[in-house]
């Protein structure tokens, strides 16, 4: 899974940005903390759930399950706007 094209990644100082293009059904702007934003990073890639989770566990200190649900939750969140390809 990876970002869908239709959206543009940008980093605002502490929060990461992401914005629609018009090419989609979302109209509007996501603001996103440091850990959704690492999240939203990754994403810009071709990626999985694990291999995001195992770049978490590389930059935080944190229990591993906890990650997963953080990772879960932001995927969940932008494949409801559309913003992330299968």
């Amino acid at each position: 899974m990876k970002l869908n094209s239709a959206f543009i990644t940008h980093d605002d100082g502490d929060q990461k940005l992401l914005v629609s293009t018009g090419a989609s059904k979302f109209s509007g702007l996501v603001r996103s903390n440091e850990t959704a934003g690492f999240i939203i990073s990754c994403l810009e890639k071709e990626t999985t759930v694990d291999e995001i989770v195992a770049e978490m566990q590389k930059k935080y200190d944190g229990p591993k399950e906890a990650m997963e649900r953080d990772v879960n939750k932001v995927i969940e969140q932008l494949k409801k706007i559309g913003a992330i390809d299968d």
